[in-house]
């Protein structure tokens, strides 16, 4: 099938690895050109060479209010156009919600739902009709997961905000939509397990609450936003899409 995303341009954050990143391989795969970001410019650096020519990149920070005008800049600058975005960011310290300090929920704040909502809605002005914007949220959306307090706390109401701008740009033709991404196999995640102190067990236990019974690859989340992002998913709109192996038990 074919997506009809040649020529098409994305700005992707949190790209240079992970679940970003191999969004941005299909999204080239198909004859997109993206723009990726993430903190250090060596990982954009090193990401951009991977991708090869249908990809520029750019080191920032989500929290940074210039991130939005510098990203938009750089998709006109090097490829003429917009016509969405993939919206990122990394996860929030992990921990449960009694040890957690002020200070973590407000730069939380900044970058997971603050940032996410600037950049969204600076996108949003750029786009015409056929436009796309999708978050990167979590399965924490429909349900809280053990010892992510943060992300609990603030991933529901990303996804609460994303569909009503689903709603407001929908009369548009801009669609907005959520991937609710699980177990995948990332450094996020393989961190998570880390931290229990045995991994393997971690993950033999996650496994078994998979109907899947296995962790996603990148690769797997990554074709299904680009799915999701592409005109093929044209009369898509508010949805939050759990790429989670059957995990989430909630409709």
């Amino acid at each position: 099938m074919d997506l009809g995303l040649a020529d098409r341009v994305y700005i992707l954050t949190g790209a240079s690895g992970g679940l970003g990143l191999a969004t941005a391989e299909q999204l080239v795969a198909e004859g997109a050109r993206v723009v990726i970001s993430s903190r250090r410019q060596e990982s954009v650096d090193r990401a951009v060479a991977a991708l090869g020519a249908g990809a520029a990149g750019i080191a920032l920070d989500n929290a940074d209010a210039s991130a939005p005008g510098r990203l938009i800049a750089t998709a006109q600058e090097r490829f003429g156009r917009l016509d969405g975005a993939l919206i990122s960011v990394g996860g929030p310290p992990a921990g449960p919600i009694l040890g957690r300090t002020e200070e973590e929920w407000r730069d939380s704040f900044d970058t997971v739902f603050l940032g996410a909502i600037r950049l969204a809605t600076a996108v949003a002005e750029r786009l015409t009709e056929g436009g796309s914007i999708a978050f990167v949220l979590s399965t924490s959306v429909k349900a809280p997961i053990p010892g992510l307090g943060i992300s609990n706390g603030l991933r529901p109401g990303l996804a609460m905000a994303a569909k009503n701008l689903a709603d407001e740009l929908g009369p548009r033709g801009v669609r907005v939509n959520g991937l609710l991404p699980g177990r995948v196999a990332t450094d996020r995640v393989r961190s998570l397990d880390a931290a229990t102190g045995d991994p393997e067990a971690a993950r033999d236990a996650s496994e078994q609450t998979i109907p899947l019974r296995r962790y996603g690859r990148p690769e797997e989340f990554g074709r299904a936003a680009a799915f999701l992002l592409s005109p093929a998913a044209g009369y898509l709109t508010g949805v939050m899409l759990p790429v989670d192996g059957g995990a989430t038990r909630a409709l």
